[in-house]
């Protein structure tokens, strides 16, 4: 059995975990990210003996998943303390003589949902992630899409509810789509965190026409085959129908695809990996990096 390591580095937690090519999770154990130093010194001591063959990392960004560039392997320009400009690959090949992936949890999660879950099958899928932030991912004819490095669709601008007045908390954008729908957008607007919020009260509403705004780009844009949505805020599972609802009035008919109109249940959809699905699309990433290895050998 060819044993495969995972790496989900998250902005609040690092989870790691040993699985093997069919994306089955052995083991698993996760950590506050604190400092570089502290966590990835539990990241190495959780890997040392356990004979991994290969290793997928997605991490929180930006990041610069293109190899061959300079800085292939860095966590880049974050706002996360202490992590800009860090070397994680780098740092990892000083202890793991492995071939490695390095991309986005969310490119990661996309992957790993084509490969083995709510998207098994299908050439392209969509994953976005609405949580402490808000990042997603794309599978196009099976491959993870990359361009000048990968792609911020957590960061694109939205139209404006007309009853919002938040004014945003990205601090790069301000009011752009995490600016104005991640976790603490919800906490800051109403004073209180996204799961304290009764079903029927008003966040919700704005909350889906955000959410349904970058979905209609994404699917103008990319028209995926499947997208799925994960992250803490759609655990609230009153929003997929009206995240739902909102996409099919935005789109007013223009796209004529029983996907988008009759079967939107099972188009907009939550993880089938669940709460792997970000460790299992880290196994996904290692899987490539060994199928790679396989290919130059």
């Amino acid at each position: 059995m060819t044993i495969l390591g995972a790496i989900e580095a998250g902005g609040t937690k690092f989870v790691c975990g040993i699985g093997t090519e069919n994306g089955e999770v052995l083991e698993r154990v996760s950590f506050p990210t604190t400092t570089p130093e502290e966590t990835m010194a539990q990241v190495i001591s959780f890997f040392e003996g356990k004979g991994i063959e290969a290793l997928g990392v997605g991490s929180f960004g930006p990041i610069d998943p293109i190899e061959g560039s300079p800085t292939y392997g860095y966590i880049t320009t974050t706002p996360k303390p202490h992590w800009g400009q860090y070397n994680v690959i780098g740092k990892l090949k000083e202890h793991f003589d492995v071939p490695m992936t390095f991309d986005t949890d969310v490119n990661g999660a996309a992957l790993g949902e084509a490969t083995w879950g709510a998207a098994q099958g299908l050439e392209s899928c969509l994953y976005i992630t609405v949580g402490t932030g808000i990042g997603a991912g794309a599978v196009v004819g099976g491959k993870m899409v990359h361009g000048l490095s990968h792609p911020e669709m957590g960061h694109i601008i939205v139209r404006r509810h007309p009853e919002d007045t938040y004014e945003g908390f990205c601090p790069y954008h301000g009011d752009c789509l995490e600016g104005l729908a991640a976790g603490p957008a919800i906490n800051k607007r109403w004073e209180q965190p996204a799961y304290e919020l009764p079903a029927d009260h008003k966040a919700w509403e704005i909350e889906a026409h955000y959410l349904a705004h970058a979905l209609m780009n994404y699917v103008l844009i990319l028209s995926p085959q499947k997208i799925v949505m994960g992250g803490g805020v759609m655990k609230q599972e009153h929003l997929f129908p009206m995240v739902r609802s909102k996409l099919q009035e935005l789109l007013a008919g223009y796209v004529q695809h029983p996907a988008l109109q009759s079967d939107i249940d099972q188009y907009v959809v939550s993880p089938g990996l669940g709460d792997n699905a970000g460790l299992c699309g880290s196994l996904a990433l290692a899987k490539l990096a060994l199928n790679s290895r396989s290919l130059r050998d």
